[in-house]
């Protein structure tokens, strides 16, 4: 049998090699304090293998375990020079359940074991303080009842209130008589109500104490948390006995949290709260004024009943040992520093940061493990503003958090309201059932986003996420009464032009307008970049397409644009008029007439990004989505575009039901629309070069644009594109006398082309991996639709992660692992690449960094997480390389 039980005490305890499963987590960490030569109360841990042994035999107490235990209380007291049920100084006893994990359910602490109807008499001789012997011996016996024969401790409350009316005292009893009699009742009643007596004999109290610790593994609400998290039913739990401290008792004890740093600077010095514990200060302990152990600047004060270096000596023991800021939770006994508990210190993203930083500025811990101690996700909490919250605020609605950050701002119901009022310098929420391409312009103008339908891939999160708009989807709750220009929230009707607030980080929908606090990204986490970009090996580059989102992504650290959708620049004003009038026009004549009204609002827009980005690489992808969604859809925008074009109103209705699809995302889109249409390949590529020589001549860096074809599967689609691409370039060298340089790629997003990347690569100079798009296809699966049951899914434990969101490495990456293989294989210095929502997601650049891929490519919101998530990769795949070399 393994042994049962573990001893701790100042300065030597018994731990074994799996202290955490053996011992529990209160009991492991008090062994730990107590081998670091740490002031803690003496006691000993009963372990996980005795609950376990008890569970085997059936008996709540086996006779072995009963012995063991019995020898360890004859230990405690020699250690403690107290007795069990002693004649003077009596032994008392906390009792504390704990399992390797934090789990609910378990039973709660039980202190004063040992207090009886005798020796609670002595211990109030011997502290000369009657209140407070008694005062622990009635929480005694709440416990204990509360505890092994779950008693309600609303029945002694009840019981307090009758004997105070019958005694006329209130408060407390104010005299041994009193409190001689409250415990007379207590015990009547255990035995009128409860049939069970409350053991007198010290050790019988422990046994049975011990044995309800052991049962409370089977609670409802601990059995739930194990099934939910997975945790085996024989993990077990153990019981933690140590020596009571009386913290309660008078103006030199009390309870306190101290920690090894200042959080809001990272700075060495002790912090933290005290409570004093006497009651005859105050009424209740709970009214108390903590006192800050910060402002006591390291020195011992009348305010702080311990050892003020004492303790700052035990946080910075700890410190250096876990190498990592601390927090301990203490007790002070008539001026003696015992320690409990301690644990990393719990710290919000900012604070870690700073932390991180400084330890690697005191030379604690390499920059490597710094930057391996911050969640990358947890960025986002940093890079977008986020909600003051009054004490006050009303949630209308709950949807799904699918942008971070919070906005403020009026309800409007479409995008043309929304950049109406926008242009006159008013903050909007666009309210939507869902969004669509044509909201493209609305949804740049505005403070956030909400829909009523929609998941976190839905077009209206996609798009918010890449241009840094907080959004909020899904909120099923909310109905919009477009005639009525209405919203209907938790029975609240909102008009058009009311202010609502959104916070896309916790999906809700505040009423009214909510102070927002703005995010500064200078200093410690500026250090923190520049960490992550010494340490990784990928590249990160940002999806943009307007100069608002490149200087964004500038600003984050961004090292160029690795995908420019062009459709998104062709939605506003002029630019939609001529899209249309190309779209409409009769023949190819009419097309380029409409094209050649396009080009010099291209060519802009691309000098603008190449400015920006000055030198850097820009992939820009040609145009991809079918023309359908270019053209007008209500009856009032039909009417006004056949009005506005000249154009007979029945040819445009025909010519958009001509255009329609049963399945647009697998339809006439990307290099099959190129090849249809070649003219649209031509005017955009001439935009490229003549964009690219302004701008380089301009800035003095050349540029060397990344020219993409969507959707290719088959190598002939890009012979065919690539060579329209090739013909241009040498016309707009001839016309210009300008040499420049470029390549031509394509986006991987359909299964046939990873299977044909060998052949493919023969072409291309580099492939980006389209994983939005791949993901549907490898799936068969609508990513806006998906939201209605890829949550079940999760739930169901069918899949693990939205593969939308996370990469799923068992399909779609293996398909990505295979374009890769055959891509080098054929030419090896092939610029490989990722632009999909995964590009910013930290599990998902994992993947990507063992897959090889040369860099990633995310919204600009997302970049400084794909830095440190990039970088965290390099780190670990190196240490596992080096791991594997080793064996």
């Amino acid at each position: 049998m393994p042994k049962r039980i573990f001893t701790f005490r100042k300065g030597e305890a018994e731990r074994p090699a799996d202290a955490i499963e053996s011992l529990g987590l209160k009991g492991a960490n008090l062994a730990l304090l107590a081998s670091l030569d740490l002031p803690v109360p003496p006691g000993f841990t009963i372990s996980t293998a005795a609950w376990r042994e008890a569970k085997a035999s059936g008996e709540s107490m086996p006779i072995a375990l009963r012995s063991d235990l019995n020898a360890m209380v004859e230990w405690l007291e020699r250690v403690t020079d107290r007795r069990f049920d002693g004649d003077r100084r009596p032994l008392l006893l906390a009792v504390r359940t704990s399992g390797p994990t934090a789990m609910p359910g378990l039973a709660d602490s039980v202190l004063d074991i040992g207090l009886n109807d005798r020796t609670v008499e002595i211990l109030a001789r011997e502290l000369s303080d009657t209140d407070f012997a008694f005062r622990n011996y009635r929480r005694l016996v709440e416990s204990y009842a509360q505890i092994v024969h779950d008693a309600d401790p609303t029945e002694f409350e009840e019981l307090s209130d009758a004997e105070a009316a019958e005694r006329g005292w209130s408060g407390e009893p104010s005299t041994i008589e009193d409190w001689r009699a409250l415990m007379a009742r207590y015990h009547a009643f255990l035995d009128s109500e409860l049939g069970v007596v409350m053991p007198q004999t010290p050790f019988e109290q422990l046994v049975e104490v011990v044995s309800a610790s052991f049962a409370s593994w089977r609670s409802p609400a601990a059995a739930a948390h194990r099934i939910l998290h997975g945790i085996p039913e024989n993990a077990g739990l153990a019981v933690t006995v140590h020596a009571m401290i009386f913290n309660e008792r008078n103006r030199h004890s009390g309870r306190g949290r101290a920690l090894s740093r200042d959080l809001a600077t990272g700075r060495s010095r002790l912090t933290g709260e005290f409570l004093l514990g006497s009651r005859d200060l105050l009424e209740k302990i709970e009214r108390a004024a903590p006192i800050d152990l910060g402002e006591l600047g390291g020195k011992t004060s009348e305010r702080f009943p311990g050892e003020v270096g004492e303790l700052t000596r035990c946080v910075k023991v700890l410190e250096a040992h876990l190498g990592d800021v601390v927090e301990v939770d203490f007790m002070v006994g008539d001026g003696e520093l015992f320690l409990l508990q301690s644990r990393i210190a719990r710290r919000s993203v900012a604070e870690g940061v700073r932390l991180a930083v400084e330890f690697v500025r005191e030379g604690l811990i390499e920059e490597e493990e710094a930057l391996l101690r911050i969640d990358a996700a947890s960025l986002d909490q940093l890079l977008h503003p986020t909600i003051q919250r009054p004490a006050d605020y009303r949630v209308l609605a709950r949807g799904m958090p699918a942008s971070p950050g919070a906005a403020t701002g009026v309800i409007v119901f479409s995008s043309d309201a929304a950049q109406r009022l926008a242009s006159d310098g008013r903050g909007v929420i666009l309210v939507r059932h869902e969004t669509h391409p044509e909201d493209i312009h609305g949804m740049h103008v505005s403070e956030g986003v909400l829909t009523i339908r929609g998941g976190t891939t839905s077009h209206a999160a996609v798009v918010a996420r890449g241009i840094g708009k907080p959004c909020v989807t899904g909120a099923g709750t909310l109905r919009i009464l477009s005639d009525a220009r209405e919203l209907h929230a938790a029975g609240t009707i909102l008009k058009e032009g009311a202010e609502i607030t959104i916070d896309g980080t916790s999906g809700e929908v505040i009423e009214g307008a909510v102070p927002l606090v703005r995010p500064s990204l200078d200093g410690d986490f500026a250090t923190l970049m520049e960490m992550a970009d010494r340490a990784r090996r990928m590249g990160v580059r940002t999806n943009a397409e307007t100069p608002a989102e490149a200087r964004a992504a500038r600003g984050f650290g961004a090292e160029g644009i690795g995908l420019s959708r062009t459709e998104h620049m062709f939605f506003e004003g002029d630019r939609i008029r001529a899209m249309r009038e190309m779209i409409l026009a009769p023949d190819e004549k009419g097309r380029r007439a409409a094209l050649n009204g396009l080009l010099p609002i291209q060519r802009a827009d691309f000098i603008e990004l190449f400015e920006i980005m000055a030198g850097l690489p820009v992939m820009i992808r040609l145009l991809d989505p079918p023309l359908h969604e270019f053209l007008p859809q209500g009856e009032s925008d039909i009417l006004e575009t056949a009005e506005m074009l000249g154009i007979d109103e029945a040819s445009v209705r025909q010519r958009i039901a001509a255009l329609q699809e049963f399945n647009p995302m697998l339809g006439h889109r990307g290099c099959r629309l190129a090849i249809s249409h070649p003219e649209i390949v031509e005017m955009q590529s001439r935009a490229i070069f003549e964009a690219a020589i302004a701008a380089g001549e301009k800035t003095g860096s050349a540029v060397v644009p990344e020219i993409m074809v969507p959707l290719v599967s088959l190598r002939r689609e890009l012979d065919f594109v690539k060579e329209r691409i090739d013909r241009v370039a040498a016309e707009v060298t001839a016309e210009s006398g300008s040499r420049f340089t470029y390549t031509v790629g394509t986006m991987i997003e359909l299964p046939r082309a990873v299977v044909r990347a060998d052949t493919i690569a023969e072409v291309a100079d580099f492939f980006s991996f389209g994983t939005n798009d791949l993901t549907q296809t490898v799936y068969g699966i609508s990513r806006d639709d998906a939201a209605n049951f890829l949550s079940t899914y999760v739930r169901e434990g069918i899949i693990e992660r939205d593969p939308f969101q996370t990469v799923d490495v068992e399909g779609v990456g293996e398909l990505i692992a295979m374009a890769v293989q055959k891509a080098r294989r054929t030419k090896p210095d092939i610029s490989l690449g990722v632009c999909g929502e995964q590009g910013g997601d930290p599990a998902s650049i994992a993947f990507f960094e063992q897959a090889g891929l040369d860099y990633v490519s995310c919204s600009p919101f997302r970049v400084p997480i794909a830095r440190l998530a990039a970088a965290q990769s390099t780190i670990r795949e190196a240490r596992a390389s080096r791991g594997r070399s080793w064996r």
